[in-house]
């Protein structure tokens, strides 16, 4: 089924009339608060950036497993120039050393043909390593810096419709149901939203237009797809290849800039926490497309946000895991998959057993709870997954294919 802007509005409003009433039943209020829908986009920020920038490197061909290490080089650029020359400098900064080491990897995998794989594990040891280095040699001494962590960034400021404010705040505050939700949500999306978080946002249509609306972006496609084809109609297969992959990496370091600048201000060793792997599984779970990649980003970002207010919200996750996975269910049977049909009803009864024979989730499983129903939504709502033809696949030019 195509997904138009008449069913993708549609779609968002069953979703939050359904979260609506999941918040009636468990009580839980903070599933539709402004807040948490506002955390919720801005923890999905670094997620989406990584995934878009593995979007980006693998329609051209190239597997970029190196999305984690080019995140830590974003947070370490944006942390270093920040705090000397501001948050946008900063973010200017995690652009391009993200970008180094998507050029890195680019070089090592598109001209000497390394093994996607073995580049991309090297680029995250060495990410790492450079990192620790640069921080002993730049930060410790520094006002507020040390060998793990930059000195404070200034704040790089937010954004928003400030007359929807006041007005959708009284209606949340009603606790209507369905009204007060809908309040909760615009608010949470149209007010106080960082910079960081609106250029990812115009990211996704901006990405969608370039590859799929463009000439280049068919070009870059036909190296992902069939690079001795497209050799053949004459596209530089190696420049596609290495502008995708820097792409790739200035878009990881933005996800890492998003960490450093606004969810925090400052780095610190360890901030990426392997968002860069779950930005790449997002991408998977998405289908390589940016529409499939923004919904399985922000429903990581949804269930963190919610894991952060504590033990009511993510047991009201349960239920609201219990009856997607039983509409899924419906879905898949009626589409003839009863196998896959049959599992997610078992899983969804599960998932509703735990919830009505619980009254909260236990502190030491609160945070992993959140990312454990996730994956489970986003394994078993997965569709027929098509990656590039050629995706990971070695290139020679002139070479057949």
């Amino acid at each position: 089924m195509r997904l138009t802007p008449a069913r993708t509005a549609l779609g968002a409003f069953a979703l939050v009339a359904l979260l609506s009433i999941v918040r009636a039943v468990s009580g839980a209020g903070d599933l539709t608060s402004s807040g948490a829908v506002s955390a919720a986009l801005g923890l999905a920020v670094p997620i989406a950036m990584a995934g878009l920038g593995g979007l980006w490197s693998e329609r051209a061909g190239v597997v970029n497993i190196g999305l984690e290490g080019m995140m830590v080089l974003g947070t370490w650029g944006a942390g270093w120039a920040g705090y000397q020359w501001g948050p946008w400098t900063g973010l200017v900064a995690a652009l391009a050393f993200g970008a180094a080491g998507g050029l890195l990897h680019a070089i090592a995998t598109v001209l000497f043909n390394v093994d996607h794989i073995v580049s991309g594990v090297a680029i995250n040891i060495l990410a790492v390593g450079a990192t620790q280095f640069l921080s002993g040699a730049f930060f410790a001494g520094q006002p507020g810096g040390s060998t793990k962590q930059s000195p404070t960034v200034g704040d790089i400021g937010s954004v928003g419709l400030p007359f929807v404010d006041v007005p959708l705040g009284r209606l949340e505050g009603k606790h209507w149901l369905l009204v007060s939700d809908l309040a909760g949500v615009l608010r949470g999306l149209l007010t106080d939203l960082s910079w960081i978080t609106l250029i990812a946002v115009v990211l996704f249509p901006l990405t969608f237009f370039v590859l799929w609306r463009t000439a280049f972006g068919l070009r870059l496609r036909a190296c992902g797809e069939s690079p001795v084809a497209a050799e053949s109609l004459g596209v530089n297969v190696y420049r596609m290849k290495l502008v995708a992959v820097v792409i790739s990496g200035g878009l990881a370091g933005l996800g890492g800039a998003s960490l450093a600048l606004a969810a925090s201000n400052f780095y610190q060793e360890g901030q990426t926490g392997g968002r860069g792997y779950i930005g790449l599984a997002a991408m998977i779970f998405g289908n390589w497309r940016p529409g499939g990649l923004a919904g399985g980003a922000a429903l990581f970002g949804f269930a963190d946000a919610l894991q952060l207010r504590g033990g009511q919200a993510v047991h009201a996750l349960l239920l609201l895991v219990a009856i997607l996975l039983a509409l899924l269910a419906v879905w898949q049977l009626r589409r003839r998959r009863a196998v896959r049909g049959l599992v997610s009803l078992g899983c969804a009864g599960g998932m509703l057993a735990v919830y009505l024979l619980t009254d909260s989730v236990p502190s030491q499983l609160t945070g992993s709870v959140p990312y454990v129903t996730t994956l489970l939504v986003l394994a078993l709502a997965s569709q027929r997954l098509r990656m590039p033809a050629a995706d990971g696949m070695p290139y020679r030019r002139g070479e057949d294919g």
